[in-house]
């Protein structure tokens, strides 16, 4: 690569929203398979998202935010905005639908406006509603539209007609929405759902009036007031969420279970044996299936998970297959099994990772038997459970009607691919669970098997593979190609990848090192896959440093044990991965300096960037901290409890687990950054922990960054951000070889 495309990276990675955009996604087939909706913006740097239709071969816009509003960039409601923060939204225009049944009726919101749009080459065309909408979703039927205006429940039918179900009895109280910590911590995004009969929808209700008050300003504009946030710290009360049953013509019947015991809602949903949710205890270490009586509202317990830690939850999970077994999770030894009815239908070693949909007897999921990995596969009764995509790479999907369409990060970026024809004994995918094509036989990086191609990864164990009919990804090529060296590190056989410059030939000089972890429950940054941290790794080694990437103890997809062992303390086991993995790393190759060692990280990875330069100053000489959660009592009810527990039965988590009373043990260079409109992790994290280190006398440095939230929106600010934690990096790292 040239020193132009080096040069072009930080902003073409910035413009492209992190190579987000113009990749194809959000994904609804029809019921027959022979139709695709999906979104996709129409150039890797445009961000704004338009509705599309693949069928025979072809795609069709459906819908242009461009011919209808304008650019699409209109302000939206609040709710709406906060709904995009918690999805870590990147793009404006149509950024998601809802459709019924059969989807031929397909409804999105923009900038507060309800729209519709038949799929069968109607013109979009706008639906009267009583305020701005918020989460628009037809009935099964396609009659009839939900949706969410100023905290009020709707539902107003194609010619305007609207009747308000439920209404807000204070101005702490909401119907239809999910809270704080369900859409950033359980993953559900949602707060109702439409009965089969297109008759009744089931509707959460939300009082976030126990919950303390968090106030969010704008230093940069002292103008403006400051903005009321509900956000429910860890030990604090949480938001009271209730369930209603309610009918198009008024009625209502509350849904009973024993709020007190299990105050997580963790999802819900209405199917053809009926309502049913899954709800959770504070602890966490027990979740519960119920169904729901419709008539009374009364609760029968289905199934109960425990666990001396914590219960996983599981993407997609529970669900029922048509006739009623219940689709779930279960965790032995060290496998996580999927369940139907009761019995394991995955084998020891397949983690499973999310379950994506239920068509009569058959699961479509994701499970993962190599960690670096992760796949599409079905099960069905007498089939088994077989892999869908091909070729290493980390997948997602959705299917229906025997057609599945497979998005994958793969070594060659961003691939989506319709499969056709997923019915038993087509003998489509790449053999059974355990047979040749397992995720340990496709192949390294570049071989065979692409999302767009049939490929010879898994061709043994198929009876015949069909080809793939790839949906183009428009986004951009990026400027710099990731050479990942995919390593096993240490005892513990830490998985790693090495980024070196291309330009570097072994032997001929030694590079200072840069870890470059995220290492927190969240995710993995360590695969067969060109995700955008890829990139970004390799853009630092060709700055010159041998960048290494560890996805050490409490990552997913290894096992629960390995997920598992950060209960109680979040810091010790991941930070020792990182200097394990460091160690065994410098050992292997001799071109690595590990007297010049810094590492950068946001988020969890801030926070184990910060630690490793406090606890570690012998082995870390520099560090970059972007928004680092310094005090875990700041942090929120359901994703700081679930590995700490409760601050006042156990403090001495908190206390191990936080960089705030530690500030004195600082040494080493360190630069804070952090967006000042963060709600989910405060800039009050940095701002704290920076008047510590003052106190102590620490000199360090400090970025703040004026109206940016968690994820850094602006173009510009995502751009000089790489250049100035190269330079920070590079100018400590220097002053340590002149003696300082």
């Amino acid at each position: 690569m040239t020193s132009t495309d080096l040069a072009a990276f930080p902003g073409q990675f910035a413009r492209s929203r992190r190579f987000s955009l113009g990749v194809p996604r959000h994904f609804t087939v029809s019921p027959d398979g022979s139709r695709v909706l999906f979104v996709r913006t129409v150039s890797g740097t445009d961000p704004v998202g338009r509705l599309w239709q693949y069928e025979d071969g072809a795609e069709r816009l459906v819908a242009d935010p461009a011919l209808l509003v304008g650019a699409g960039t209109g302000p939206v409601p609040e709710e709406e905005r906060l709904l995009r923060e918690r999805a870590r939204e990147r793009s404006v225009g149509v950024v998601s639908y809802a459709t019924d049944d059969a989807a031929r009726l397909v409804v999105f919101a923009l900038s507060g406006a309800l729209w519709a749009v038949r799929t069968d080459g109607g013109v979009p065309f706008s639906v009267p509603a009583a305020g701005p909408v918020v989460d628009p979703r037809p009935s099964p039927d396609g009659r009839h539209i939900a949706y969410v205006s100023r905290r009020s429940f709707h539902v107003v039918d194609l010619t305007g007609a609207d009747r308000q179900l439920a209404c807000p009895e204070g101005p702490e109280v909401s119907y239809g929405l999910a809270e704080y910590v369900a859409a950033e911590s359980m993953h559900r995004l949602r707060g109702h759902w439409w009965a089969p009969d297109s008759r009744h929808v089931l509707v959460a209700r939300v009082d976030t009036a126990p919950v303390e008050r968090r106030y969010l300003s704008d230093p940069a504009d002292p103008t403006k007031p400051p903005q009321a946030i509900p956000y429910p710290a860890a030990g604090t009360p949480n938001a009271e969420v209730t369930l209603q049953l309610l009918s198009l013509e008024g009625e209502r019947v509350d849904v009973d279970w024993d709020r007190k015991t299990y105050e997580y809602l963790v999802d819900a949903g209405w199917d053809a044996h009926g309502p049913f949710l899954a709800v959770q205890s504070r602890d966490q270490r027990i979740v519960r299936t119920l169904s729901v009586d419709p008539a009374t509202g009364a609760t029968e317990v289905l199934h109960e998970r425990t666990d001396s830690a914590w219960v996983q939850l599981i993407d997609g999970t529970p669900a029922r297959t048509a006739s009623g077994a219940l689709v779930l999770p279960e965790d032995d030894d060290d496998t996580r099994y999927l369940t139907v009815g009761g019995r394991r239908v995955t084998p020891e070693g397949l983690q499973l990772c999310a379950v994506l949909g239920v068509e009569g007897e058959r699961v479509l999921f994701t499970a993962s038997e190599d960690p670096l990995e992760t796949h599409v596969w079905c099960h069905e009764p007498g089939q088994g459970s077989r892999r869908l995509s091909r070729g290493p790479g980390r997948y997602t999907g959705v299917g229906r009607g025997g057609t599945v369409v497979l998005a994958g990060v793969t070594p060659r970026g961003n691939e989506v691919g319709v499969l056709r024809g997923t019915e038993p004994g087509t003998g489509t995918g790449t053999g059974s669970a355990g047979e040749a094509g397992s995720a340990g036989e496709a192949g390294s990086a570049g071989e065979a098997g692409s999302a767009g191609e049939a490929g010879s990864a898994g061709e043994a164990g198929s009876a015949r593979q069909v080809p793939y009919e790839p949906l183009a990804s428009l986004a951009e090529e990026p400027s710099v190609t990731p050479r990942p060296l995919h390593l096993t590190l240490g005892e513990r056989q830490v998985h790693g990848a090495l980024f070196l410059p291309s330009w570097h030939r072994e032997g001929a000089g030694k590079l200072p090192v840069l870890l470059d972890p995220y290492g927190g429950p969240a995710m993995q940054l360590v695969g067969r896959a060109r995700g955008w941290f890829t990139c970004v790794s390799q853009w630092f080694a060709e700055q010159g440093f041998a960048v290494l990437v560890v996805d050490g103890r409490g990552t997913p997809n290894r096992g629960p044990a390995w997920e598992k062992a950060i209960h109680g303390d979040q810091l010790t086991p991941a930070l020792e991965d990182q200097v394990d993995a460091l160690r065994a790393a410098g050992a292997r190759f001799g071109d690595l300096d590990l007297t010049r060692v810094a590492i950068r990280g946001w988020s969890f990875g801030g926070f184990l960037a910060a630690a490793a330069v406090l606890h570690h100053p012998d082995i870390f000489h520099a560090a970059v901290a972007g928004a680092p959660p310094t005090d875990q009592r700041l942090y929120d009810t359901h994703w700081k409890e679930r590995f700490l527990g409760h601050p006042e039965e156990q403090p001495e988590n908190y206390v191990r687990s936080s960089l705030i009373g530690h500030g004195h043990l600082l040494r080493r260079p360190l630069l804070l950054v952090h967006g000042l409109a963060d709600d989910n992790v405060a800039a009050a994290h940095t701002l704290r922990f920076s008047a510590e280190l003052l106190a102590a006398g620490k000199p360090h440095s400090v970025l703040p960054l004026p109206g940016a939230t968690h994820l850094p929106a602006g173009d510009a600010v995502n751009e000089q951000l790489l250049h100035f934690q190269r330079d920070f990096l590079l100018d400590a790292l220097a002053r340590r070889v002149d003696g300082d």
